[in-house]
């Protein structure tokens, strides 16, 4: 992937589309695959909540066109619950589940935060100490403290990217000087649910030119996603 800018979702399982990018007598089982034939990004958030397997990244492979690229999204028990702490194993398996599963069609890797979890440089290098390095990891935070210079020198020396995101706590600003940019839109001021103007999908645009970039809309408990991703898709042409 070299200058190039991927846009997608972070879910596609919703009726609300339907009439408005899903055809009206299209069942839910279609729906990926539609999806598939207007973006070629997908960002996995099922792993979040259950440990993948190699199976299931196996038949998500098959069923996507030669060149679609997944990012996936780190279990909980890891960002969450033992938050980078004792879960080395668990990590190794996850990444090897990942590139087992979807060989060259695997993206980024997506750790997320919780919000209770504050900047320390303990913290900070407990989460490089458990990375690997050969994969495109992207860690997102919750919380501000970690929007400083020390965890942007330490991410840039090794090779992770700090993800730029849009959420109604958090700093806009959209990171360019990393391995790649990685772009969450949460939706703003309702998270989920609000829409992206397109003078906001215009700055993207433009703060994006002639880079490497994945770029995930994830207000999409509403049509809002698609509507966004679809607009922003025909921008970039």
């Amino acid at each position: 992937m070299k200058n190039e800018v991927l846009i997608g979702c972070s879910s596609y399982n919703n009726r609300l589309w339907k009439g408005i990018f899903y055809p009206d007598n299209l069942s839910g089982s279609g729906f990926f695959e539609f999806y598939s034939q207007y973006f070629s990004t997908y960002e996995f958030n099922g792993s979040f909540y259950r440990f993948p397997t190699i199976k299931i990244f196996e038949n998500w492979y098959k069923k996507t066109p030669e060149n679609f690229i997944f990012s996936v999204k780190a279990p909980k028990e890891i960002t969450h619950i033992r938050k980078f702490t004792d879960c080395e194993t668990l990590i190794s398996d996850f990444y090897n589940v990942c590139k087992t599963g979807l060989k060259e069609k695997l993206g980024c890797v997506l750790f997320q935060l919780p919000p209770s979890y504050h900047f320390s440089s303990e913290k900070l290098h407990q989460i490089i100490g458990n990375l690997d390095l050969k994969f495109k990891n992207v860690v997102e935070f919750r919380h501000e403290s970690w929007w400083n210079q020390e965890v942007w020198d330490a991410f840039r020396e090794h090779n992770i990217t700090f993800c730029s995101v849009s959420h109604p706590q958090l700093p806009d600003t959209i990171f360019k000087d990393f391995p790649l940019i990685y772009i969450r839109l949460h939706g703003k001021p309702k998270m989920f649910y609000s829409s992206y103007s397109l003078e906001e999908l215009l700055y993207i645009k433009n703060e994006t030119n002639l880079k490497s970039a994945f770029i995930y809309f994830n207000n999409t408990a509403s049509e809002a996603g698609i509507l966004n991703a679809l607009e922003l898709q025909k921008m970039m042409r």
